[in-house]
């Protein structure tokens, strides 16, 4: 009788879930999502990096790259084709099909490498490489489209991209998604069946110049006559020039210079257009849930980091060199501060990648970590580059060569955007699927009440019982279990654990509760990359002081959040009073010392450096003009700086 009450006591409790939403709490899996909310640290084992794809092969790009705009560019795809030729476009793609299948490290690195030289040829890079219908073949095609296309978009012959969203499903990507029906056609005199579509896609990466084609829509088969009787989000494959298809529009992402356009039309398809065959039919949004995490783990984190790198290393090095006041910029505590966020987000960004492709190349798919990195990475670039701005000031406002953030800061906004807006990334995804997928419990009772299985519910609350209590006493009698890891990180993991299991307890209020969820996101987020900083620091030792600065940092804007929490929930808030805490303000010695840290240990502004190009470019002449190998009253120096401080001039309009 106990079991039956509390069985549809807390049946009630549970938020109506979607079909879709259901979908991807089952995709993927967990890594140290799970592990945070269990209160425990278990970090991956360190990947070993085999580099495949030649160095001297990228260095020619790199070095070669002039600049010039890589779409539109006089109706040239010079760029493009570039990239699609010397298989930029194969890094999923096993070599049995023509491609070099890299490791997510690899990947990763390259990426950021590329990014670093212009984010539009990194983002014509990526979208290849993440959700193009390259991937989805590789996982769901029929071996017949693997045959035909894998080879294909190996070697360049086909450009790729992907059409989900559309005017009317943006975050909400399968909400008011195009349709498309199940109809009898007459061809040559004989019916056949064939799918009806009209599309009408916007926002599409590589569009206007691809000519390999995955779209997204919601199929329907009102009369019955598919053998399978199946329906629901399908992905199709079309090549350019198919009949009804449009691809004659582009749009111009804040000037940011890469291909991106609509695909609209009225059209039929065959069956075995569908990726995967006819029995793939109403899989569409499992596969793409199951694909995602490439775009939100590897390449939007990829292109943060190289414009954080980039930023925060020209920084440093101009701030050296730019003198005001008759003093440089660097000794001013007013820069030094922007400086310290500028190399506290940066370093937050490079761990936090370090850790999640370790993750991902372990053979993990986690999608809340996922959507951490996507998130965390695109925001906390986007502060790092509003710090560079302010500190170049009118060299950042002005083109020409010395200004090395205008690229990078216009394209901001796109990498917040895309792949889900961070706003809802944030405070539906990040907790709000993290706490149903993450926790050891939770999900399996969800199952347990959409199946009806009272048994198997009153064992996972049994489970779920004991594990809450058992974290509460623990946050009264902590004991340091983890040695790498402070002891005050390892106690906020425990104190946030325990909060998860009674914000929990608020079932499906959570979904209007966005403030709640965003706060309970960022706490969580912030145990993550506090945790990848911890794991950084343990595979390479490049300075023990920031890696203390930066997780205390980030332990103490999470307890500004705990405390808010705390004092938001109701009746719980009484038995969690011992979680609220003192803020820890570091102090302005402590900053300037963190910055002479930075100016004096060369292991800190080598990591910064790895993994973006300085060859020949403003970066190289602002390392050598900062690293004082040149005397300063020098004419080869003050010609330099010349070079540096100066901004481009143009000829008056007649």
């Amino acid at each position: 009788m106990i079991s039956r009450r509390l069985f549809n006591f807390v049946k009630a409790k549970i938020p109506k879930i979607s079909p879709t939403e259901l979908i991807a709490l089952r995709s993927g899996n967990t890594s140290l999502d799970r592990s945070i909310l269990m209160g425990k640290v278990e970090f991956p084992k360190k990947a070993t990096i085999v580099n495949k794809f030649p160095e001297s092969k990228l260095n020619h790009l790199l070095s070669s790259y002039d600049g010039t705009r890589v779409y539109p560019n006089n109706n040239s795809n010079y760029w493009i084709d570039y990239l699609a030729k010397n298989k930029y476009f194969s890094f999923l793609i096993d070599e049995s099909y023509g491609g070099i299948k890299l490791s997510v490290n690899e990947m990763s690195n390259m990426l950021t490498k590329i990014a670093s030289v212009d984010p539009a040829l990194g983002v014509v890079t990526m979208v290849p490489n993440s959700l193009g219908p390259g991937e989805l073949l590789i996982h769901y095609g029929t071996q017949k489209q693997k045959n035909k296309y894998l080879p294909g978009l190996a070697d360049g012959t086909y450009i790729p991209c992907f059409g989900l969203t559309g005017p009317n499903n943006g975050s909400d990507a399968t909400g008011s998604i195009d349709e498309g029906q199940v109809v009898k056609k007459i061809i040559n005199g004989k019916e056949k069946i064939m799918i009806k579509v009209k599309i009408n896609k916007r926002y599409i990466t590589l569009a206007p110049v691809a000519n390999l084609m995955g779209i997204a829509f919601n199929l329907n088969d009102p009369e019955g006559l598919l053998e399978n009787k199946k329906s629901g989000i399908s992905v199709a494959l079309l090549e350019r020039g198919h009949d009804g298809l449009i691809q004659d529009t582009h749009h111009n992402p804040l000037n940011a210079g890469f291909p991106n356009g609509t695909i609209k039309g009225e059209f039929y398809i065959e069956l075995d257009q569908i990726i995967g065959g006819a029995e793939n039919i109403g899989n569409g949004w499992q596969m793409l849930m199951d694909c995602l995490s490439a775009g939100r783990g590897i390449s939007l984190p990829a292109t943060a980091n190289a414009s954080s790198k980039v930023a925060t290393f020209g920084i440093i090095n101009y701030a050296k060199v730019r003198t005001q006041f008759n003093m440089p910029l660097s000794k001013m505590e007013a820069i030094k501060e922007k400086i310290n966020s500028m190399v506290f987000n940066t370093w937050i960004i490079q761990s936090s990648i370090d850790l999640t492709n370790d993750i991902l190349d372990a053979g993990n798919s986690p999608a809340v970590l996922s959507a951490i990195m996507k998130q965390q990475t695109t925001e906390r670039g986007r502060v790092v580059l509003n710090h560079g701005m302010d500190i170049q000031g009118g060299g950042a406002i002005c083109l020409g060569y010395s200004n090395f953030l205008e690229k990078f800061y216009r394209a901001a906004p796109i990498g917040i955007t895309v792949e889900g807006s961070n706003t809802l990334t944030r405070s539906l995804i990040i907790f709000g699927q993290g706490l149903n997928k993450s926790h050891p419990y939770i999900f399996p009772i969800l199952e347990n009440v959409l199946q009806n299985d009272e048994s198997g519910f009153m064992k996972n609350f049994r489970a779920i019982f004991n594990h809450s209590l058992k974290l509460y006493v623990s946050t009264f009698n902590f004991t340091n279990l983890f040695p790498g890891v402070s002891k005050i990180l390892e106690k906020q993991l425990l104190d946030f654990a325990c909060l998860t299991n009674f914000v929990a307890l608020k079932g499906g209020s959570l979904k209007r509760e966005q403030m709640l969820s965003g706060a309970m996101a960022d706490i969580f987020s912030n145990l993550y990359l506090a945790l990848s900083v911890q794991y950084y620091h343990n595979n390479y030792n490049a300075s023990i002081k920031l890696t203390d600065y930066i997780i205390n940092k980030l332990i103490n804007e999470n307890q500004k959040k705990i405390n808010e929490v705390v004092n938001n929930l109701g009746y719980e808030r009484f038995l969690l009073k011992h979680l609220i805490n003192p803020l820890y303000t570091t102090s302005y010695e402590e900053e300037n010392k963190i910055f002479e840290e930075i100016l004096e240990n060369p292991n800190i502004l080598n990591e910064i450096k790895k993994n973006i190009y300085v060859e020949n470019n403003i970066l190289s002449d602002l390392e050598t003009a900062g690293s004082n190998i040149i005397n300063i009253d020098s004419r080869e120096y003050i010609s330099l700086k010349n070079k540096i401080i100066n901004v481009d001039e143009y000829e008056n309009s007649k």
